[in-house]
């Protein structure tokens, strides 16, 4: 339903990270590209690969989303728009987070807040996956996380490097039937140190407060 909910739109790429189940197949027979891992890498890593490919084809901009029905596809033009509209490089979809389950909901405020704080900027919505953004803007940041801290990542290089970042807003979709591979633990610790990380590379560069 991803998948025909974006066709006419543009080129679509999956990333199949290793699944075990018929991920590469289905896409396959809807007719678009797949790039497969031999293994299960980590959200980031899986981006990686996607944007690689997009280098090699010479995409100017990519639309990220994650396929297990929590972005609506329909709201795609709503990032083209503010790309083709605005100057933002990196454009990320903010979620309501008062629609999502209590313990997310308490989650998402706790990052967004501490995120915020630490980059002395304030940053709607740091985990979502839906987001538009720019070849230059790749091109011109080194991201080197592997897993959901990767998206993270991206939003600190934004904000330290002077890049405009964009936001739309988007559903909050949360169906109590997806199942999420957020590891409350571990995740949540790799999170702690990317806020730890972001205050580093603000006190680093201090312009990028202005």
């Amino acid at each position: 339903s991803v998948l025909e909910g974006l066709k006419g739109i543009m080129p679509i790429l999956v990333i199949d990270d290793g699944s075990t189940d018929a991920t590469a197949e289905v896409a396959k027979a809807a007719g678009v590209e797949v790039v497969s891992n031999a293994t299960n890498q980590g959200k980031g890593v899986a981006l990686l690969r996607g944007f690689d490919w997009g280098r090699e084809r010479g995409v100017v901009a990519y639309l990220t989303l994650d396929a297990d029905g929590q972005h609506d596809p329909a709201e795609a033009h709503k990032f083209v728009t503010a790309y083709e509209t605005g100057d933002e490089e990196l454009i990320i979809g903010k979620r309501d987070f008062s629609k999502m389950p209590l313990q997310r909901r308490f989650a998402n405020n706790f990052g967004r807040l501490s995120l915020s704080a630490a980059l002395g900027e304030p940053i709607y919505d740091n985990q979502s996956g839906y987001r538009m953004i720019s070849r230059t803007f790749l091109d011109s940041i080194e991201l080197t996380r592997t897993g959901f801290a990767l998206e993270v990542e991206m939003v600190i290089e934004a904000v330290v490097g002077g890049h405009k970042i964009g936001w739309v807003d988007i559903k909050t979709i949360y169906a109590r039937d997806i199942h999420s591979h957020f590891h409350p633990i571990k995740d949540s610790l790799e999170y702690f140190k990317m806020v730890a990380y972001a205050y580093r590379r603000r006190k680093e560069k201090p312009h990028s407060e202005t």
